[in-house]
This record gives C-alpha cells, structure tokens and sequence, in this order.
C-alpha cells in the first residue's frame, strides 16, 4: 500500500492505550457471544424500523436514478502500468488483458506526492491533501519540530476505566469524509475492507474493517522480535547498512538441554512493560520445537509457520490480548526463532479495527484470526536478514489469502450497494524484490530456477487470478473499478536532502548535539529549511514554527532558489538529473489544511528517491549513497512518472483526458444516481451504460 511507514521505528513514543474494552476482555468468549446474540436480536426487531429509515433516505436521494445494482472496487495498491502493459502483451494477464479491450484501460493521475495514505485519501474523500490533511505518513508538532503520525492521534482523557486502566480517545486525522458515508446518507449501503487511512473507523451505513496505520499491541508501526543463542546479533542483511531504524526486538537466549525460557515484550500500560513467559522445548530431531504460552501449547516445525497463536498479557484485573504467529527457523547448531509483531486480537480488538465494533469479531468467528496491522508484511524482518526471501514471500500470500476470503464473503453478502477491498500484495512485493526486474540494482537477489518467474510477475499473475475471480461474481447490472493508487519504480540510490540542505547553508546543526534522529540535532535559530518523512521540505516559517526563521516575504523567493538548485542536481557517479521536478504547494494544493503540508514537494527522477536517514531526519552520510537494501522498488518520485492504473468493465471517459484518483468518489456517487458535493475536487468520469460487460 504504499511507500510503507517502515522507516517509523521504535524508537518513536508507542501509542501508550489499550482501548475501551479491553479491561472487560477477561470475561471471556461467553460475553461475546451473549453480546452476539443479544445485537442479533436487535437487528430483527428493529428491522422495520430501519426498513422505513432506509426508505426515507431512498426517497431523499439527490439527482436521477441509478445506473448500477451494484459497484466494486477491487483496490490493487501500487499495480504499475506499464508492468501491466507488458505482461498483458506477453499473455501473461488473460483477464486483465480481455478487460482492458472489452472495457477500460487508462492510467490513473495520483497524487503529489503519490504516496499511498496521501492517495488512498483522496480516493475516499474526492479531494486534494490541502482538503484531507494527509501529505505523507508523517506530520510534525510544530513547537517541538517532532515528527507525528499524519493519520491518527491518541490523546489521554484523564479519565480512569473500571479496572484502573487509562482512558483515551483516538482521533482521526484525515479530514473531509469517505464517499460512502455519503452513500450510506442516500440509503447505499456499503463495505469496505482494508482501504488505508480509516482508522480508527468511522460511523457510516455500512461494514469497515481498518487498514493502514493500525498499530500493533505494542503502539508500534510493527516490531518483530527475533530470538536466538548466538552471542552476536547478526549483522544486517544489507552491505553498508548500520542497521539503524530496526523496528524489531533481538533477544539473546540460553539453551539448558534442550529447553529455552523466556518472555515475549508486550505493550506498556501505566508506564509498566508487560510481557508473557515463553518456554520453548526442542525436539530430540532439532526440527521441531514445543511452544508454551498463554496456556498453550503449540508444536512448531523448523522453516514453517504456525497459525495465529493468542497472547495473553496481565496488567492488574486487566488481559490484554494480541495475536501473533511463530517461525521456527533453526534449531541447531544456533537456536533463531522469529515471532511476527503482535496484532491486535480480531475478536477482542484493545483499539477501535471495525465498524460496528463486531465486525472484526464477525470474521475472526466466521474465517478464523487474521492480521490486523496496517503495515502486516514485515518488511523490516526481510530487510535485516531475519527472514529469507522465501520465507517473506510466504507471510505476504498467506495475508493475501486472507484478504481474499473476507473480500469474497463481503461481495456475496453485499448484493447491493458497494462493495469495495484493497489489496497490498503488489505494493510489497515490487518494494521488496524489485532488484529481481531491475538488473541495475546493487542489492542482492536469489538465483531463480528456470523458467520461474520472478516474484513481481509471479505477484501480477496471481492478482491475474484474483480479477478472473471477481469477474465471475459480476451479475448485468454491477460496474467494476479495478484501480490501483500509484505505480512503481526502481529505488537504486538514495538523496540525502537534509545533508543537501547544510550543504547550501539552509540547514545549520549544533555543534554539541548527541542524538541524529528526528532533527535534535538540528539548530533551529539558523535554518531556514529542513526535511522528514517522504515527501517534501519544509521552511521553518516565522508564525508558523515555534523558532521560525524565514518571512512571510522571504518564502516565495527561497522556495524559487531550493526549487532552481535541486532540479539542477546531478549524481555525480552517472551525470543524471536527480530530481524530474519541484512542486509549490501553493501551486498543486487547495484548501484549510494546505499549511500543515511541506512547503516543496520534491519530485524525483525514476532510480532515485530520498533517503532512509532522512525520512528519520538525520543529517548523515554522503549526499548520495547505493540503496543496497531489499527494498528496491518504490514511488515516493515524481507524481507523472508513476501514475495508477484504472479498468472497468464499462467505457469511462475523463473530460481533462487522463482519469485522476479524486475523480473515483463523485463517479460512484453518481452511478447511484447522488450528485456530487460541491466540495468534492474530482470530476464525474463519463459512464457508458450498456450492462453485461463484466463477462
């Protein structure tokens, strides 16, 4: 989904909250299905009620009638045109290829940046970022320059719960509101799965399970833990790579005979960590191993992973749940086992994952437990050697297949409406094993058998796969959107901006300065400029800034200058331009929120992209290093040379040419017979109305 928000490490403040509920969760699964029953009960009686509600809100439907039963949208994060194009041509994609000549087939204008939280929210709301809020996966506090999570904020209530836990509430960031809510006000039902950037989830007429920027158990982005006898860590996978940023706990274990005794890392409540004891026995075959936690036990085999294991934490009368799986992956001669991050716990969810409430419950009951983190491939675990390819390439399709399941029950139960779900697995697999497409890249790739296909076309095949089967539950009067957020590009060398920006003069550090993340180290009384995150630079802006340095009348000559000098840039080991082009976000942003965004927006060439110290705000290292690190493939450059893809299974026209991310929310609405709100941005694609095309 996305460039992913993996670069937010631990060392950023955990969100320190275990939710409404979760101090009741001890009560057990009794409750949740009395409390099953009991809204089952509900909703019959209710019935007529809802029935005429339902009616009423029909009958206030603005404009004419609809042209659709039902809409889909099969979201395909990060599915890259000119990919698709090729491997279309080669009959790779036969679906894809007889919906793109029955159908549609265009690419699709992303946003600036065409970063997946800041595109997927516009997709929802039919807005550009200066009306969302959302400009990359983080945002900063503009008294302590601190970077903060750009969708969701978490804020202590000072309330006490029954149980003695802390109250907080959470807050969702993105501004404007999600398309269906405006469906759901005009008597559409919908549901939607996995579309990044609604949690915590929002009160509409219909079905939410969360997606991205959903947290683990511990607050986190997502923090494996890794366990192992050897006396020295392993040292990153990546040459060159001094590890830094790992989102993942290494702990070093002692073997007595053939046990092991030790704990698993849970979240903080009260300022107290928790954790659970975990005994491991070895097998006397050292291939396997009995797991004991939380008053289970389960047999691991080496190389396999186990199904979702519950974990149990204690905190006074409180229990704590989260969800996590096993991968055994030597016992001998050094004992490694690696655990996934800790989930949130589907059917006792410690944060708001759905709505209703229940919903997550409804799946896990229905299809078993699933992952619930925004980010659940752990790309980190790949990056830092933990996990081989293989062993990456597993985890990936073992949640797309999840996905898979609810999004086919979702699409049967929901004959009517919109039903739409977002898919990730070609959004990790392109960052992850891009160095397998582009022989350029310096990072190390796995010898392919022959005639295997590499893990980017074997991902598109199978997506290939997932179309035919979508297709299939089409009936006449459905539409199909199959659209993806951005495409993709290779990732071969970083751009250290920050080191840039000292260079010029713009950014100034304090000699005495200790810590390098996040910009302590920076001194603010002297720069006048400085970057973080993904996206963009940022002026430190008098008004504005807590120690800010630059005018307003200094700002339109200093954006001219940076902007002047980066598109100048070469790297100096090929001669290349750096940087396609620089946006003013005066220029391509619109709305109240405009100024919470970076001031530039910096485009970058195809093979380039900024840096991993500086996403941390670190001023570090050369001005351009090889990116040598599994994840080789990205879309955080220039918004036009990595659009989207759209299809569907009738004709659409755009009356500005190509088709924009915002223009898919007024489409809907309209297919449904709903004007579209003035305040949307995007436009209504011209709709061609034969039915039957879905075959």
């Amino acid at each position: 989904m996305m460039s992913d928000p993996s670069f937010l490490s631990a060392n950023m403040a955990p969100l320190a909250y275990i939710g409404p509920g979760a101090g009741f969760t001890f009560l057990g699964s009794f409750l949740i299905l009395f409390a099953t029953v009991g809204l089952a009960l509900l909703s019959i009686l209710s019935f007529p009620i809802r029935l005429l509600v339902h009616g009423i809100r029909r009958r206030r439907r603005r404009g004419g009638k609809p042209l659709v039963k039902r809409a889909v949208v099969l979201g395909l994060d990060g599915l890259d045109p000119q990919r698709l194009r090729e491997l279309m041509q080669k009959g790779e994609l036969p679906h894809f290829r007889a919906l793109a000549e029955s159908g549609t087939f265009s690419e699709l204008q992303s946003t600036c940046p065409p970063m997946s939280p800041v595109a997927w929210s516009s997709f929802a709301t039919g807005v550009n970022p200066g009306k969302h809020n959302i400009f990359d996966f983080l945002n900063r506090d503009l008294k302590s320059y601190l970077p903060q999570l750009s969708s969701s904020r978490i804020r202590e209530t000072g309330k006490r719960r029954l149980f003695g836990g802390p109250s907080a509430e959470i807050e969702l960031l993105r501004k404007s509101q999600p398309f269906w809510r405006v469906l759901g006000e005009h008597g559409v039902f919908s549901s939607v799965l996995r579309v990044p950037i609604t949690f915590p989830p929002e009160k509409f007429s219909g079905l939410c399970l969360s997606a991205m920027c959903v947290p683990d158990l511990r607050g986190t982005q997502g923090a494996f833990t890794f366990y192992t006898t050897e006396a020295v860590n392993p040292a990153p996978r990546s040459a060159g790579d001094s590890g830094q940023g790992s989102e993942g706990a290494r702990i070093t274990v002692t073997r007595t005979d053939r046990r092991i005794v030790t704990h698993l890392p849970g979240p903080t409540v009260n300022g107290t960590p928790l954790q659970a004891r975990m005994v491991v026995d070895l097998g006397k075959d050292e291939a396997s191993a009995t797991l004991k936690l939380s008053g289970q036990t389960v047999t691991l085999q080496v190389g396999r992973y186990s199904e979702w294991i519950p974990v149990k934490f204690r905190a006074g009368w409180q229990r704590i749940h989260g969800i996590c799986r096993f991968l055994l992956i030597a016992a001998k001669p050094e004992f490694r086992l690696y655990v996934t991050p800790i989930n949130l716990h589907p059917e006792h969810p410690a944060m708001p994952i759905s709505h209703p409430p229940y919903y997550s419950i409804y799946l896990a009951k229905l299809h078993g437990l699933f992952a619930t983190l925004g980010l659940a491939e752990d790309t980190w675990a790949l990056t830092e050697g933990i996990l081989t390819d293989a062993q990456f390439l597993q985890q990936t399709y073992d949640i797309h297949a999840e996905r898979r399941t609810m999004f086919f029950e979702a699409l049967k139960r929901t004959r009517t409406g919109m039903c739409c779900c977002v898919f990730d697995l070609s959004d990790r697999v392109q960052h992850m094993f891009f160095r397998y497409v582009d022989k350029r890249h310096r990072a190390e790739t796995t010898p392919l058998a022959p005639g295997e296909p590499d893990p980017v076309t074997a991902a598109y095949r199978e997506l290939d796969n997932l179309l035919g089967k979508t297709q299939a539950e089409l009936g006449p009067d459905d539409i199909l959107f199959v659209m993806s957020d951005h495409g993709f590009a290779s990732f071969r060398r970083n751009v250290h901006i920050n080191r840039w920006l000292e260079q010029e003069g713009y950014l100034v550090r304090r000699a005495e300065a200790t810590s390098h993340d996040y910009l302590m180290d920076v001194d603010w009384d002297k720069t006048r400029a400085y970057s973080f995150g993904l996206s963009g630079i940022y002026f430190n802006l008098k008004g504005r800034e807590a120690r800010g340095t630059v005018t307003e009348s200094e700002r339109e000559a200093l954006k001219k200058e940076i902007a002047a000098k980066l598109t100048a840039l070469k790297d100096p080991e090929s001669s290349e331009a750096v940087v396609h082009a620089v946006y003013d976000n005066h220029r391509v942003y619109s709305g109240p929120y405009r100024e919470n965004g970076p001031d530039l927006i910096v485009g970058y060439q195809r093979g380039y992209r900024v840096s991993w110290e500086t996403a941390k705000g670190q001023v570090a290292g050369d001005l351009f290093s090889d990116n040598t690190r599994p994840w080789s493939g990205d879309h955080c450059i220039d918004t036009t040379l990595v659009p989207g893809v759209l299809l569907s299974n009738r004709k659409l026209t755009a009356s500005g040419g190509k088709p924009h991310i915002m223009d898919i929310a007024p489409t809907l609405l309209s297919l449904f017979g709903i004007q579209k709100p003035p305040y949307m941005d995007g436009q209504v694609l011209g709709t061609a109305r034969e039915k039957g095309a879905h075959a």
